[in-house]
């Protein structure tokens, strides 16, 4: 957990745990829409939870994010996802996006989350666009068509994607985040029809 002091090096709206377990994982280019890769790093297609990186930095750099020292305001708006394996939540979780030195949060991107909540926070300088891949990637989590992780389509599961409410149908990765923007990742039975929040209820004045 980020203590009171990491708090103070980087002021943040609210401050979560962290893990330092590494993830089980299988080598994989990192690739996410909007962003030029710089290498090969390892996104876990390990079963849920999924803990963060060990060393967060090759990710973040995977995901075309810049570190920052603190949080920029310039445009702040919020997205919420949602994870779902067989109708049970699955926690996203606190602190992507950080860099996290003997328990000090020492570095920010401008795409990050402080709680598991599901809120992802967008804090950038510039209306860039920013991804679901590049979030996941900074996760260290793999997620193509079809997967998320070690959920796979296939042997009569499927992974649903839906964008406030709405089948997606194309790569998860590729969605482009924007305000008040809810995503739900589904996995189950080919033959279940998915229960999947529109909407979320976000904080007052965000």
């Amino acid at each position: 957990m980020l203590t009171a002091a990491a708090c103070l090096v980087l002021p943040v709206a609210a401050c979560g745990g962290s893990s330092t377990s590494a993830p089980a994982t299988t080598q994989a280019t990192a690739t996410p829409a909007g962003a030029q890769p710089t290498g090969a790093v390892t996104l876990s297609t390990a079963q849920p939870p999924w803990p963060l990186p060990t060393d967060a930095r090759p990710y973040l750099a995977a995901a075309g994010l810049q570190v920052q020292g603190a949080e920029t305001l310039t445009v702040h708006y919020h997205a919420h996802l949602d994870i779902i394996d067989k109708d049970a939540a699955v926690t996203v979780a606190p602190d992507i996006g950080f860099v996290i030195t003997n328990g000090q949060a020492t570095g920010i991107t401008s795409l990050h989350t402080h709680d598991a909540s599901g809120l992802v926070h967008i804090e950038s300088q510039t209306d860039v666009p920013f991804t679901l891949g590049q979030l996941f990637t900074e996760w260290g989590v793999r997620l193509t068509t079809g997967q998320v992780g070690g959920l796979v389509s296939g042997r009569g599961n499927v992974v649903r994607v839906y964008v406030n409410g709405t089948p997606f149908t194309g790569d998860p990765a590729t969605i482009v985040l924007r305000p008040h923007q809810e995503i739900a990742l589904w996995y189950g039975s080919s033959s279940s029809k998915p229960q999947v929040p529109s909407t979320y209820n976000f904080p007052a004045g965000t």
